[in-house]
């Protein structure tokens, strides 16, 4: 009851995580009914999303991270590779 209450008083706010998701779906939906185009044009703005969420953590450089779409036959795959350093320092 306490619990429940504690969320209500908080609203129901989304974690960071849980919209990166929702938008990425949306983003890779409106893609699919585009196919024909050849670059997505939203992958700078995704890649640099996704340094604002790494950062929180830990500290990489720009060119550590590489987001890439490519097609599997009738799927379409977002390939998110991130280079990490070999000491990493936290963020928090």
């Amino acid at each position: 009851m306490i619990a429940g209450l504690i969320s209500y008083l908080r609203g129901n706010e989304k974690k960071t995580a849980i919209v990166a998701k929702e938008r990425l779906q949306i983003i890779l939906a409106h893609e699919r009914a585009g196919r024909n185009a050849p670059t997505p044009d939203y992958l700078p703005a995704l890649q640099e999303e996704l340094m604002v969420v790494i950062a929180k953590y830990i500290h990489i450089d720009r060119e550590s991270i590489n987001v890439q779409l490519e097609k599997h036959g009738e799927y379409d795959v977002l390939e998110l590779n991130i280079t990490l350093p070999d000491k990493m320092r936290l963020n928090r």
